[in-house]
């Protein structure tokens, strides 16, 4: 991987985490695709630019990175999570989740991964895992023929696909997860389509693909209502549950403009902002970031209502509300962004240094 584009990802995945958060503080930072609308179908769609075909004649190797990067972590989380859960209890009076039980533990992170509030953007982990592995394997079997537009229609058909099959069948657990695999499969095989026989072959930046973007685009907001799922969120979208409104296929439409437009600002400001030390440890503590996030937004609020001497009764979701958010979205937004970047940081210093140390006294005992 060349320092360039390793670069750019770094910068996509931060990105990518500020418009979950952004989300999550419910304001867009681009004005035609409002919270919810893309940003998933992003983080898939990077995993897909990081895969190499070399993974395909390794299954144990792939397997065994895999459950390193992403289940380990997030079951020390989920752990973590639930002892903070149960600190909670004696000072607002209830378990913000599911009922503790070996089910719901390991389990339910694999079926919609709200077991536990405080850390519920953290689903997100489970289903990228067991997308990844689908991906593998199938990936695995469509290289007996060696043809890529073979490969992207098959890969289009289940992302577009996706949602009809949900609409059609009974809503069953085991229907979601396949639903959201096939959903993301389509994302993952785009991005690293677009990185093998795109990226430095054919250039779509250019003012006529702005212009197309930007006219479909505004086509695909008819479809938009308002962000609320209670009421039909148009261009916004809930992988996790499976809300897609009356919607077919504008959420695979407004996904693929969201990348292509997050595409195009990291190739203009790259030159600008890859040297700035906060993006580039951002990028790197993505996971970090999307585990603490809603935590972080919860204390604030803590502080604030206490501050204020408002009664917590007066909080509106238990988790996702924030205090006077008129007045402190943006706040929350830049005071969420560092503290969880510099925590992630802090956390890859001190496994850094466990490993290590580890590694040293293992090595000691080998001679």
């Amino acid at each position: 991987m060349d320092k360039v584009f390793s670069g750019e990802i770094t910068l996509l995945k931060a990105l990518a985490i500020m418009l979950v958060v952004s989300g999550h503080l419910e304001f867009s930072i681009f004005g035609m695709f409002p919270p919810y609308s893309f940003q998933l179908a992003l983080f898939f769609f990077i995993s897909g630019m990081l895969f190499k075909d070399k993974y395909l004649d390794d299954v144990t190797g792939y397997f065994t990175r895999r459950i390193k990067s992403l289940l380990v972590p997030y079951f020390c989380y989920e752990a973590v999570y639930l002892l903070i859960t149960l600190a909670l209890v004696p000072v607002i009076g209830e378990f913000f989740g599911a009922e503790p039980s070996l089910k719901n533990f390991f389990i339910t992170p694999f079926l919609n991964g709200h077991q536990l509030f405080l850390c519920a953007p953290l689903w997100f982990v489970p289903q990228l895992f067991m997308t990844l592995i689908v991906f593998l394997f199938l990936m695995r079997v469509l290289r007996v023929i060696d043809n890529k537009w073979v490969h992207l229609i098959f890969f289009t058909i289940l992302g577009f696909g996706a949602i009809p099959f949900w609409k059609a069948i009974a809503h069953t657990p085991l229907a979601l997860i396949t639903m959201r695999t096939a959903f993301s499969l389509f994302f993952v095989y785009l991005g690293h389509f677009y990185v093998k026989y795109v990226k430095d072959k054919y250039d779509i930046f250019t003012p006529k693909w702005l212009g197309g973007v930007v006219l479909f685009q505004s086509f695909l907001w008819l479809f938009n209502r308002d962000f609320d799922p209670v009421h039909g969120i148009g261009l916004s979208y809930v992988l996790v549950w499976g809300r897609f409104d009356q919607q077919i296929i504008v959420p695979v439409f407004t996904s693929l403009t969201g990348i292509w437009v997050c595409l195009l600002t990291v190739k203009l400001l790259y030159p600008y902002l890859k040297d700035i030390k906060l993006l580039q440890q951002m990028g790197k503590v993505t996971y970090h970031i999307m585990a603490n996030h809603l935590f972080v937004m919860y204390i604030i609020t803590l502080i604030l209502f206490k501050l204020t001497g408002t009664p917590l009764t007066e909080k509106g979701d238990k988790i996702y509300s924030i205090f006077n958010p008129v007045q402190t979205t943006y706040m929350y937004f830049v005071v969420v962004m560092l503290v969880t970047t510099y925590f992630g940081v802090f956390q890859q210093f001190i496994w850094k240094r466990i490993t290590t140390a580890v590694s040293a006294i293992q090595q000691r005992k080998d001679t």
